[in-house]
């Protein structure tokens, strides 16, 4: 029953007040010490009274996750539901910070997105500072202005998601709304009525000065000569200053330009060296690809001849074989070799001694059988003499 939202409060964004936290931070509240002890029976006067013993504000922390304090009495006013002069004047506390904070965050929850501008942007000149406790146990230190402007910004505050609200400009686009004037636009106001002012004064006050001298000092010929040789004397210094700063601007900029032009000249050799040092890397490297180039092609010529007199070597061994076959055979009688006395073999034989007889080169003289021989050679009938 002490949890239960009292039976004359009505439904917030059309549901119980005490869903707008959720069902898990809702138990954890329930379920602690200081919702048990300080907040059990508290009327809408006494809150007041504990809203002033706060002295942090913040969600839930720890490992186990307990709620703050500050979440307790947000909680216990969505149960109880104060009226809505109670909250403008908790927002309106000037000497409790926390009191103001509280009010803040549950309009922010609860009220009306007009009520919400209208009453928490007024606290943005409030520069007081505040205790926020995080989630892992630590303070740190923010301040009034701040928070207010992370519960009108932001979705997400203290473990609450925040119900959204309408942007500004688009109230003061349907009229709800007048546009927001910031309470250092009167100062600024006055500065520049101020300096305004001051620079009215001191154009009036050398208008005032050069007519008096005018009136006073009458503008004689005399007086007009040396003004005018006093002018001139001004310029001529002037020029001669001009003229030596032009000198040294003049020595300056040679120095410079010389310095310049060194740096250049060095930079261009480094330049010119660096090429040539990596033309001579090229050349290298070209030189020793013509080298790879050449000797794969030797060693290619190599591996051809080698086959090359391989295979004669095989050839010659091969003709070889044939000529000692050829003449082992030649050698053996008809018998062994299983040739009879008429066979094609020695007949052959035969006609080769005879055709070797009738060439001419056997004749009995040597001239004409070397001449016999060369006809034979050319292909001509051998002398019969």
């Amino acid at each position: 029953m002490a949890n239960r939202t009292d039976p004359l409060a009505k439904s917030i964004r059309g549901t119980n007040p005490q869903n707008l936290v959720e069902k898990i931070l809702r138990t954890k509240i329930y379920q602690h010490t200081y919702w048990k002890e300080q907040c059990f029976g508290l009327t809408a006067e006494r809150l007041v009274d504990k809203a002033m013993e706060l002295d942090h504000l913040g969600g839930t922390h720890g490992g186990i996750r307990k709620p703050a304090p500050f979440m307790c009495l947000v909680m216990k006013m969505l149960q109880i539901q104060p009226d809505k002069e109670i909250v403008v004047e908790f927002i309106k506390n000037p000497e409790y910070k926390y009191v103001r904070v509280l009010g803040a965050f549950y309009l922010r929850l609860t009220g009306m997105d007009v009520d919400v501008y209208r009453y928490l942007e007024p606290l943005y000149n409030d520069y007081r500072k505040l205790r926020l406790k995080l989630s892992d146990g630590k303070f740190t230190l923010t301040h009034v202005d701040e928070y207010i402007d992370e519960i009108l910004t932001k979705d997400y505050s203290c473990d609450i998601a925040l119900p959204r609200i309408k942007k500004r400009w688009t109230l003061e686009g349907i009229g709800s709304l007048e546009p927001r004037r910031s309470a250092l636009e009167d100062d600024f106001e006055e500065e520049e009525e101020e300096e305004k002012e001051e620079d009215d004064q001191l154009v009036h006050g050398l208008d005032s000065t050069v007519s008096d001298k005018d009136y006073y000092q009458a503008r004689s010929p005399t007086r007009e000569k040396d003004r005018d040789r006093k002018r001139d004397s001004h310029r001529y210094r002037d020029w001669d200053y001009d003229r030596d700063r032009c000198k040294d601007y003049e020595r300056d900029y040679d120095r410079d330009c010389g310095r310049g032009r060194d740096r250049d000249r060095e930079r261009d050799r480094d330049r010119y060296r660096l090429r040539d040092e990596k033309d001579y890397g090229h050349d290298r490297e070209r030189d020793r690809e013509g080298r790879e180039r050449e000797r794969r092609e030797r060693d290619r010529g190599r591996r051809r001849s080698h086959s090359r007199s391989r295979s004669r070597s095989r050839d010659r061994k091969d003709r070889d074989g044939d000529e000692r076959r050829r003449r082992h055979r030649s050698s053996m009688s008809p018998k062994r070799r299983g040739e009879g006395p008429e066979d094609e073999p020695p007949k052959k034989k035969t006609e080769k001694k005879a055709a070797k007889k009738d060439d001419g080169t056997d004749h009995p003289d040597p001239e004409i059988a070397e001449q016999n021989r060369l006809r034979f050679s050319l292909g001509l009938k051998p002398l019969r003499m």
